[in-house]
C-alpha cells in the first residue's frame, strides 16, 4: 500500500494540471513545477533516506515518512497559489525519497533471499507499477468529480491508515549492537549534488540548457558529486560505501533501473500528451485511458515472480525487456492524429506486461547480494539511478519531441505533436534494448552470498 501511495504521486497531477494551472493563476510554462518539485527531492534526497532507514530503523523511517506524505498532501490540497502548492509537492517528494528505501529494505530484510522475497517484491512490485497508470487513472476519476483539490486530500487519509497499520503489522525496528556515525559531509554532498542535478535535468528542456540557472545548478552539481566522491574515499562509515559496487548484481540493478525509467517510465507522460493534447480527452477520459496498461503492468509482475523462481532472474529480465521493445514499438503505431485508442490497445498490453516482468526482476537483481544491514543504502542507490533516469528520460524525449512543433498551429500541430510522440516511443523501444544488454552481463549460475551480520558490524570497528 506505501508502494502504491508513492508511484500514485508520480503521475496523479498530470491530469489535474491544467485546472491547477486556472485555479492558481499558473501560466502553462510553468504548471509543470507542480511535477517537477516531486521529481526533484524525491532523487535528490534516496541515497540520505536508505541511509537513515539503516541506522535509524526501517519501521521508524517507514511511519515517519507517512506521516510526512499526510501532512505535506494536507498542505497541497488548502494550497491557495503557485508557492504554496509547489512547496508542499517537494515536501512530499522528500517523504517518498524517505519512503521507498525503506519500503524496499523491510521487504527485502523480513524475507530471505529466494522465492519468499521474490514472492513478497512481486506484491509490491505490482502495486508500484500499477500505481504509475492508476496514478493518471485516479487524478482524471478525482479532478473530474472533486476538483483538483481531491488528488492531493486522497493521500491523507491513506497515509495515516498506512502509518497506523504499519505500528501493528510491520516488526519493532532491533535495538542497535554496533554505534555508527552519520557521515554528515557524505550526506549534505551527495543530497545537495543530486537535487541540483535532478532540477537541471527537469528544468532544462523548459527553461533551455544555456539558461544562467540551469547551467549553474549543473556546475554546482557536479562539484558537490566530486566531493562527495573523495569524502566517501576517506570516510571510515561512508554513506555510500563503494564496496558495494564490487556487487554485480547491485550494479547492474542500477543500470537497468535508470534505463527502465529513462524508457518505460516516460510512457504516461507522452500519453498523457497524446490523449489530452491531440484527442482532446477530458481528464475522466484520460484517466480511464490508463485502466488497460495498468492491468497489464500488474500481470507482468505476477509473471516476473515466477519466472524468477524458474528460469533466473537474467534470463526473466531479457524476457522482460524483449517483450517490452516488442510492444513498445508496436505501440508506435498509434501515435497518429488520425488514430483512435483502439490502435494503442496492442502496444499498451504487450508493453505493459514486458514493463511489470522487468519491474519485478530488476528489484530481485538489485537487492541481490546485499548484507541486511545496508538494504537501505543499496535500495537508495537503485532508487536514486531509477529517478534520475526519469528525469534524464524526460529532459531528452522532450526536447525530441518538440522538435518538429515550433511555428505550427491546429490541425497541424497536433499531427507533429503526434509525429513526435511517435519518434519517442520508437526510441524508447531501443533504450529497452540497451538494457537487455545491460542484463546480458550478469553471470550465469547462484548469486553471490550476502556478508552476514557479525562480519558487517566487524567491519567499521576493524577501519
Amino acid at each position: 500500500m506505501a508502494q502504491l501511495l508513492y508511484a500514485l504521486d508520480l503521475n496523479i497531477v498530470f491530469v489535474a494540471l491544467p485546472e491547477i494551472g486556472r485555479d492558481l493563476g499558473f501560466p502553462g510554462q510553468t504548471q509543470q513545477l507542480v511535477v517537477s518539485a516531486y521529481v526533484v527531492f524525491a532523487g535528490g534526497f534516496l541515497l540520505f533516506g536508505g541511509r537513515a532507514a539503516d541506522l535509524l530503523g526501517r519501521r521508524r523511517m517507514f511511519v515517519l515518512a507517512l506521516w510526512l506524505y499526510a501532512a505535506s498532501s494536507l498542505a497541497g490540497g488548502l494550497a491557495t497559489g503557485p508557492g504554496v502548492i509547489i512547496a508542499a509537492r517537494a515536501v512530499q517528494g522528500i517523504a517518498g525519497a524517505l519512503l521507498l528505501p525503506s519500503t524496499l529494505s523491510l521487504i527485502n530484510t523480513l524475507f530471505e533471499e529466494g522465492p519468499r522475497r521474490n514472492r513478497a517484491l512481486a506484491v509490491w512490485g505490482g502495486a508500484g507499477a500499477s500505481g504509475l497508470t492508476i496514478g493518471a487513472l485516479l487524478g482524471g476519476v478525482l479532478t473530474e468529480n472533486f476538483g483538483w483539490h481531491a488528488v492531493f486530500y486522497v493521500n491523507v487519509p491513506l497515509g495515516a491508515a498506512i502509518a497506523l497499520g504499519a505500528l501493528f503489522a510491520v516488526p519493532r525496528d532491533p535495538a542497535r549492537t554496533v554505534r555508527r556515525g552519520f557521515d554528515l559531509p557524505g550526506s549534505l554532498s551527495v543530497t545537495g549534488g543530486a537535487t541540483l542535478l535532478v532540477f537541471a535535468l527537469v528544468e532544462g528542456p523548459e527553461r533551455g540548457w544555456g539558461d544562467g540557472l540551469v547551467v549553474c545548478a549543473l556546475v554546482v552539481a557536479a562539484l558537490l558529486l566530486a566531493l562527495f566522491t573523495v569524502v566517501e574515499g576517506r570516510s571510515a562509515d561512508p554513506l555510500m560505501p563503494f564496496r558495494l559496487f564490487r556487487n554485480r548484481h547491485l550494479t547492474v540493478g542500477m543500470a537497468v533501473t535508470f534505463l527502465y525509467m529513462a524508457t518505460f517510465g516516460v510512457l504516461p507522460y507522452f500519453l498523457t500528451v497524446l490523449m489530452q493534447t491531440v484527442h482532446g480527452y477530458g481528464a475522466l477520459r484520460t484517466g480511464l485511458g490508463f485502466l488497460l496498461p495498468s492491468v497489464a503492468i500488474a500481470a507482468g509482475t505476477q509473471l516476473g515472480e515466477r519466472f524468477a523462481g524458474r528460469i533466473g532472474t537474467r534470463t526473466t529480465l531479457v524476457t522482460g525487456f524483449v517483450t517490452g521493445a516488442i510492444g513498445t514499438a508496436v505501440l508506435a503505431l498509434g501515435f497518429d492524429a488520425d488514430a483512435g485508442y483502439r490502435l494503442l490497445v496492442p502496444g499498451l498490453v504487450v508493453s505493459g506486461v514486458g514493463q511489470g516482468i522487468v519491474w519485478t526482476a530488476m528489484w530481485i537483481v538489485a537487492a541481490t547480494g546485499t548484507a541486511p544491514q545496508e538494504q537501505g543504502v543499496a535500495n537508495g542507490i537503485a532508487s536514486t539511478a531509477l529517478n534520475i533516469g526519469n528525469a534524464i528520460g524526460l529532459a531528452v524525449f522532450t526536447v525530441v519531441a518538440d522538435l518538429g512543433t515550433e511555428g505550427r498551429t491546429g490541425g497541424a500541430l497536433r499531427a507533429a505533436t503526434a509525429d513526435g510522440g511517435a519518434l519517442v516511443v520508437l526510441l524508447t523501444a531501443a533504450g529497452m534494448v540497451a538494457g537487455l544488454l545491460a542484463t546480458l552481463t550478469l553471470r550465469r549460475g547462484p548469486a553471490p552470498a550476502a556478508a552476514s551480520v557479525a562480519e558487517y558490524e566487524e567491519a567499521p570497528a576493524a577501519r
